[in-house]
Parts: structure tokens; sequence; C-alpha cells
């Protein structure tokens, strides 16, 4: 049984996710009409999950999430709008500690909440087993049972000297990357501690509506050596810049008389996801022989990514699994992995580090 507590200051949404919920029997559920209503009922019902929408009176959402993750951490799925502003708000979400989101519906709330069901039970069954690290914001939860005090702002990755490896890539090549639930905290972790001198474009499949994924873009771009862009139009890939697939899209790697582009495209209903991983690195493979392309997939429920990366790994290129103890949801990373696809399982702070090795870059300086 899995305990989930609805937290949103509409009733009618209250009422339509416990009819979703109420539907299957391995939900338990019990409603908070505001962030302060959520907390008081932390410690009595014990929820597995919570629900929580971002934009509520007395205590919105995210600072409730903050609370949450201090008081008694446990997976939350932000509700969000579909705006610039629910965008911005669900990012900040996730960094706080989130698991997931899911976009409410828009204009009537209950003429679309058979198409929004299965995919909302799937996200909170998800993050029913999500892994939240232990050790994330322990202090202040030590400091919150003793009675107060917070943490300084954590610091800015730093960029370690890297010794190359004997598995190094050949010739100028493509790092692609896909990634699902917990996505945007881990491609901040892969990517800050990277030098704008990285030497390979680096494509990202993250499965994100189109609403979310320019907020993303912008967001790691601020944070990053890095030039982060999202793909609207072709666009001819270059070193040092990371590409995000648009949302509601899929990301393809093409060829234009005789530069390599960066392209968005209609999704294809061959792939469930999107933007598709699996599209991407099949896409890439199309242009480029194995040895100059390394697949990374990280956290993420379903195995989007995982079957054409063992395929690349087959052809003698190489690819990267994030390794259970560090990802959210063990979905993609775990069926590459079982696949006998990854050619290294690695923690999320080692993926960059093992980058940097495999993609040495010759420039002064890095």
């Amino acid at each position: 049984m899995i305990r989930v507590l609805v937290v949103d200051d509409s009733a009618l949404v209250r009422k339509l996710f416990g009819r979703v919920l109420s539907e299957d029997a391995d939900f338990e559920v019990q409603f908070a009409r505001n962030g302060v209503d959520a907390l008081a009922q932390l410690e009595e019902f014990k929820p597995d999950v919570i629900t929580l929408d971002v934009q509520m009176p007395q205590m919105d959402g995210l600072a409730c999430l903050d609370r949450i993750m201090v008081q008694r951490p446990c997976p939350v799925v932000m509700v969000s709008t579909i705006t610039a502003e629910g965008a911005e708000a669900t990012l900040n979400a996730l960094r706080l500690g989130a698991v997931d989101f899911v976009a409410k519906p828009t204009g009537a709330v209950s003429l679309h909440m058979e198409e929004f069901a299965p995919t909302f039970k799937d996200k909170i069954r998800a993050a029913a087993s999500a892994k939240l690290p232990s050790t994330r914001r322990l202090r202040e939860r030590v400091q919150f049972r003793a009675g107060g005090g917070t943490l300084p702002r954590p610091q800015k990755v730093a960029v370690e000297p890297i010794e190359p490896i004997a598995h190094a890539a050949q010739g100028d090549g493509l790092v692609l990357v896909g990634t699902s639930t917990g996505g945007p905290p881990a491609l901040e972790a892969l990517l800050v501690p990277l030098p704008r001198t990285f030497p390979w474009p680096i494509l990202v499949a993250q499965h994100m509506p189109a609403s979310f994924t320019g907020t993303l873009a912008v967001r790691l771009d601020g944070i990053c050596s890095l030039n982060v862009i999202e793909v609207r139009h072709p666009m001819i890939m270059q070193a040092g810049c990371v590409y995000i697939g648009r949302g509601d899209a899929d990301i393809v790697v093409s060829k234009r008389s005789s530069n390599l582009v960066v392209m968005s495209v209609p999704v294809n209903a061959s792939y469930p996801w999107h933007p598709s991983a699996d599209r991407l690195v099949r896409s890439a493979m199309e242009h480029l022989p194995a040895r100059q392309l390394v697949g990374v997939l990280m956290t993420g429920m379903g195995n989007d990514g995982a079957l054409a990366m063992a395929e690349l790994r087959s052809q003698g290129g190489n690819t990267i699994a994030e390794a259970q103890e560090s990802a959210v949801v063990w979905g993609m990373p775990g069926e590459l992995v079982r696949a006998g696809g990854a050619t290294w399982t690695l923690a999320l702070p080692k993926i960059a580090q093992r980058l940097r090795k495999l993609v040495p870059s010759h420039a002064p300086g890095s």
C-alpha cells in the first residue's frame, strides 16, 4: 500500500486526484489544503509520497517542500502549471529535493483527467520507490530537531585534475545523455564540473514538456562553464556546447553538407518517451563510428536509451550508466546494466570525471 498525501488548495483538484487514486487498490490517500496543513500531517499519516501544488496560500509549495526535506524527508511529486513561472518554480523544487513533477491539466481540469491519470499514477509509484540521499541536508535535519539553524549555500563543484585512461575516445565525437525522473539535478551534477574547453558537443534527451526545457537550458547555462542551448532549429554543433532537446519532440543528429547538425524533430510513435534517448543515440550512430560516441544514461523510470546504448557498446563505443547508489530512480541506467551495455557503472559525482578521462581536452589550461 502506498500512502499518498495530496496537497492542493483547490477542493476540486483534491477531489479529482483522490478519485483517480482510489481507482487502484494500492493507494491510500489523505488530503491537505495547504503547506501548513501538510506539515501538520507528516508525523501522523507518514506518507510514502506527497503530491504538492506549487501555488498555495499561507505556505506555498516551495516553502513546504523545503520544510519537508528537513522535517521528514519523503518523495515529493510537484504539481505545476505549464507556464514559464511554473517551470522555474518546478526546477527550484527539483533542486530542493522533489523527485519528479507532473503538469496540472489546463482549462476544465475534470475534462482532462482520463488522459492525465495514467501518468499521474505511474509517477507516484515511481516516486514511492525513489531513493532520497540519506546525507542530503543532514546537518539541517539535526539542527531542526535540536531547535533551529540552517546551512550555508552549497559550494560550486571543484574541477579536479584528470589523468588519461586506456579507453580514451578517438577523433571528434559526441557525448549523448539520456535522463528522466530526477534528471535536472543530475544534469547539474554532470555538467558543472566540465570545463569550457571540453572538446566534444554534449546532446541531452531529458524527458520533459516543451514549456520546461527552455527554462532548464537557461538555468544550466547560468551555472555551467559550457554553453547550454535548447534545440529549436537545426544547429551546427560546436565544442564547449550542450544541446538540450526541446520537450514534446525528439532530438536527433543529422548532416547538412559536410557538417553534423543537431535538430528537433516531431516525435516518432515508435519511441514512447520524449525527447527519446534511444532515437538520439541511433541517429548519432548513423553518422559517426561508435568509437567516437560516448553514451551516458542517468536516473529515470522506464528503459529509454538502454537498448540503443547497449548497441553502441557492442559496436565499440563507450557507455556510462549511473549507479544505483546515486540514482533517484534506477530504471533507465539499471536496464542498461542488465542488458550488459554499460562499459562503466558509476555514482553520479564520478561521471563527469570519467568523461574528462574519456574525452581529454588538449587546450591550454584544461
